[in-house]
């Protein structure tokens, strides 16, 4: 029979037909059968795999508990089957980081067996889990009635009518169009009031011969020698650097993935994610849950220094290295040892990594932060590392 999608679930045009909705337990398990468990991301409330299909994560599976009998949401047998090398302590921590439902210990080898992992057959004689959306609370909906002798008239349109009518499920309503969790506001907030004080500040300053405003003294100074505000913390929201070159770990994709929820993502899997939207200008995060927090709790991360004016380089207090030099081209500082003295710097690399890939900024007064590849639960740790050596260093120049 032909494949067909639920309302809430989409596949690439070309496969779409009639037929029974498509398992996501069953693309699960083909996606770890082949390999591609990597494709599987997370977007939202939504899981995709990759562009064949994508699955509300909350969907309830015929994946249960044990203990209490209720189902597994998709998005708590996609974080296992994604992170199964983990040890159970390790993973239920990254879970939970993940605000994902962690799987317990007994549920878990059923799963894995599930998908394979470790052994070549079914580990039992139980069919294929059945598809999440026989378990839906909306009813399976009646056969259409059968139609006249002719299949026409207006009783054949009113029964394919109603047919169709209960195979519909509502994908958002009024509450659901207005949510608008993911996007940033407060950066533009942020951005709206330095717009504000620009104009203020150059409302009655006097046009040069030119026709241009010239910068004025002050601003000079603060561009050649820039430093912390002494309000730091109140109403002043320091600045993040990093850069803009996709090879470096640390971009504005996923700046935030790292330094808020404590978890590195690929850049590439951020990109995907976004579906071509553009690159954020400015991206405003905040501290939490570092261990003795003081200081400012919200930061704007740019990626563009040229874009920066006077007063933004003033609060410049922490950058990202590549370990390239053009990195620090047109800065207004005098070298690295003047870059590092008023802006600390951070490198991640994998730990894994070629010593030749940390030759360079071992040279400069900058802290080498080290990450895996694979355990992810090793994120936390070191995301707390930046903010504890960020925090040192802004008191100290408070």
């Amino acid at each position: 029979g032909k494949k067909n999608t639920n309302p809430r679930t989409t596949r690439s045009s070309e496969n779409q037909s009639s037929g029974a909705a498509m398992d996501p337990l069953a693309v699960l398990r083909d996606y770890a059968a082949r390999g591609d468990l990597d494709k599987i991301i997370f977007n939202g409330d939504d899981v995709l795999f990759g562009d064949d299909y994508t699955f509300p994560a909350n969907a309830p599976t015929a994946f249960t508990s044990k203990q209490s009998g209720r189902p597994y949401p998709l998005s708590a047998a996609v974080f296992l089957a994604q992170h199964n090398d983990l040890k159970h302590t390790d993973f239920l921590q990254a879970a939970r980081l993940r605000r994902i439902p962690p799987v317990s210990l007994p549920d878990r080898k059923t799963f894995l067996d599930f998908l394979h992992f470790g052994d070549s057959s079914l580990p039992s004689a139980e069919p294929l889990l059945p598809s999440s959306f026989a378990q839906d609370a909306h009813p399976p909906p009646p056969p259409p009635p059968p139609e006249n002798e002719e299949g026409e008239g207006p009783d054949a349109d009113d029964a394919s009518t109603a047919h169709v009518r209960a195979l519909e499920r509502p994908l958002k309503d009024r509450n659901a169009v207005l949510d608008a969790r993911g996007r940033d506001f407060l950066a533009i907030y942020h951005a709206a009031l330095r717009r504000e004080e620009d104009r203020l500040r150059n409302k009655d300053a006097a046009p040069s011969a030119t026709g241009r405003h010239e910068p004025s003294a002050a601003a000079a100074a603060s561009l050649a020698n820039p430093k912390l505000d002494k309000s730091l913390g109140d109403g002043f929201v320091p600045i993040i650097l990093v850069p803009s070159a996709s090879q470096t770990l640390i971009t504005i994709y996923n700046v935030r993935d790292f330094l808020e929820d404590f978890v590195f993502v690929p850049s590439d899997e951020k990109m995907r994610a976004m579906k071509g939207s553009p690159k954020p200008e400015c991206v405003t995060l905040q501290k939490k849950h570092v261990r003795g927090a003081g200081g400012p709790v919200a930061f704007e991360v740019r990626d563009k220094p040229a874009s920066l004016k006077a007063d933004d380089w003033a609060r410049v207090v922490a950058v990202f290295v590549l370990g390239k030099e053009w990195q620090f081209k047109d800065w207004p500082f005098k070298g690295h040892v003047d870059i590092f003295n008023k802006v600390i710097g951070f490198f991640v690399r994998f730990e894994d990594d070629s010593v030749d890939s940390a030759k360079v900024v071992k040279q400069w007064n900058v802290k080498i932060i080290s990450i895996s590849k694979n355990k992810r639960h090793q994120d936390r740790p070191a995301a707390l590392e930046v903010w504890d050596r960020l925090d040192e260093f802004v008191r100290a120049r408070s």
